[in-house]
């Protein structure tokens, strides 16, 4: 990797001072291997006018939509898999953080993805984990719950709150949750 002395480039994007005594004010450049303006066709005024961007992002999320239940399916195997890792070899903060990650994924994605309901139950996972001090606090059999409606909606299509079944399971699993969090706090005091 080459430093060079500061300049003015608009295509570059700089990626911060390069570790080192006297020359510390110098930085890495990167400069990208194409110009993306060169990929782009202007539209003329007539096209321009006519051009309603929200028609054309929904018309593209229309055409994406038929790929999202095949999403949300892989980030549920991913999910397993996390829950997996760590029902068979235990917990650590390794295993712990890549299963956060799978479920923050999915809370990100879910609603995205036509799953608010999913989205929400993720989301309270989240903040489970979240609040847990350390790895060794973490609820294997509550987790597991969360873990089994979040692959119970995603395969039954139960997508939004107005899911009488789903809407319960995610009421009983925030209960639960904050009984563990509860209990938590109780026994830092």
């Amino acid at each position: 990797m080459a430093h060079h002395d500061k300049q003015q480039d608009p295509g570059s994007i700089m990626a911060g001072k390069s570790a080192g005594g006297d020359q510390g004010d110098q930085y890495e450049v990167l400069t990208p291997p194409s110009d993306l303006r060169k990929k782009v066709r202007v539209l003329n005024k007539r096209e321009a006018a006519k051009f309603d961007p929200v028609k054309a992002a929904e018309a593209a999320m229309e055409r994406l939509s038929a790929n999202f239940g095949s999403w949300m399916q892989t980030e549920t195997s991913d999910l397993l898999s996390a829950y997996a890792d760590i029902g068979t070899s235990g917990v650590d903060a390794e295993k712990l953080e890549r299963l956060y990650q799978s479920v923050h994924n999915i809370k990100g994605q879910a609603r995205t993805l036509g799953y608010p309901l999913v989205g929400s139950v993720a989301s309270n996972f989240c903040h489970l984990i979240e609040s847990l001090p350390s790895p060794s606090g973490f609820p294997m059999e509550l987790s597991g719950r969360y873990v089994d409606a979040i692959r119970a909606m995603v395969m039954e299509g139960a997508r939004d709150h107005d899911n009488e079944t789903g809407a319960e399971l995610l009421q009983t699993l925030t209960s639960l949750s904050e009984d563990h969090l509860r209990k938590i706090r109780n026994s830092d005091d």
